[in-house]
């Protein structure tokens, strides 16, 4: 079965912009109604007890709606705002990390929530693939790891950590020489944030379309899984929750009942099964928002349904997207459209 390749995506400097400058413009902590001072597109937190991540009401999603209700085009704004409204990951970049962590932390603290941070970083990520890239080497990275800490400190926040790179080791993508560090940097990643007051963090278990639990979830034991709060699943990827709690409940089985989390961002219809298979993950047309992030889920098991992925942002250069990571509003209505 096919696995996703360039599962992630960087944070861009506006990004970084908004959570640096957000503390001043995010919704109150009640759950309910606007903060006079929020976005001109008048984004919202979801109600606690139903998710308790933050939204960013600032980010891509929510400067589209913006741009589309003063270009009057409301019915383009109204599909939009299906994701803008929802909390989504934030992915940090190389670039002034601790800086980034400690804007979307202290913003989420703000509104009463949890931040949601994805890291993906890891040398010789995505083998050479679209979101190729990575720390230059193991220094490079355990200062990348070492600055997001900082910056998180004591408040709330939930890490995925590295989406693909466990199961990179597991396909032969990662070249073998590589694969000792590579256990060395996600050990102590998880050990630095567990250690931290308020950080939950999920180590990326790959997706359903792998399906070979059996294969890797002793590479997961080595990488600290007995660490962290549990694993990722369907990071960037497009598989159905039902088969995604299926896979993940046969993972969790081999590594000592850990509880997992689900990317449900974009998975509304399932994977995607026409042209070239190797890039039926890249930005693949007729896809849907999946459910709505929350923590009351269909599985004891499943401690969240996230968006990891944030729904708009390019895969790739594929089918005419954009680079990786960088917002595409036409796949993004495309998305909200198709999710009814």
């Amino acid at each position: 079965m096919y696995v996703s390749r360039g599962a992630g995506t960087r944070a861009s400097a506006a990004a970084l912009g908004a959570a640096l400058l957000i503390a001043g413009c995010s919704s109150s902590g009640d759950g309910e109604g606007k903060d006079p001072s929020d976005a001109g597109a008048g984004i919202t937190q979801q109600p606690k007890g139903t998710d308790p991540y933050w939204v960013n009401p600032d980010g891509s999603a929510a400067q589209q709606v913006q741009d589309y209700e003063k270009s009057g085009k409301k019915e383009n704004a109204e599909q939009i705002r299906k994701i803008a409204q929802q909390p989504m990951g934030e992915w940090i970049s190389p670039e002034n990390p601790e800086e980034q962590a400690r804007g979307y932390t202290e913003a989420a603290e703000k509104a009463d929530r949890d931040a949601l941070l994805v890291l993906y970083n890891i040398p010789h990520r995505d083998c050479g693939q679209f979101s190729q890239g990575g720390a230059a080497d193991g220094n490079a990275y355990r200062a990348f790891v070492d600055s997001v800490a900082k910056g998180i400190g004591d408040r709330p926040a939930t890490v995925i950590l590295e989406p693909d790179a466990v199961l990179h080791m597991v396909d032969n993508c990662t070249p073998e020489e590589f694969h000792e560090e590579r256990y060395d940097l996600l050990n102590k990643a998880v050990a630095q944030l567990k250690s931290l007051k308020n950080t939950k963090v999920y180590l990326d278990a790959g997706n359903a379309g792998w399906g070979k639990p059996d294969q890797i979830f002793e590479p997961l034991q080595r990488a600290g899984i007995a660490q962290a709060d549990g694993f990722s699943v369907n990071v960037s990827n497009f598989y159905s929750t039902e088969d995604s709690i299926a896979y993940g409940k046969n993972l969790s089985s081999k590594v000592g009942g850990k509880h997992f989390v689900i990317d449900t961002s974009r998975n509304g219809n399932g994977p995607y099964d026409g042209g070239n298979p190797d890039e039926r993950w890249c930005n693949p047309p007729g896809r849907a928002l999946g459910e709505a992030p929350t923590t009351k889920t269909a599985d004891p098991l499943v401690d969240a349904y996230l968006w990891v992925k944030r729904p708009g942002e390019s895969d790739g250069e594929c089918k005419g997207g954009p680079k990786a990571g960088e917002w595409w509003a036409d796949y993004a209505l495309k998305l909200a459209k198709s999710s009814g």
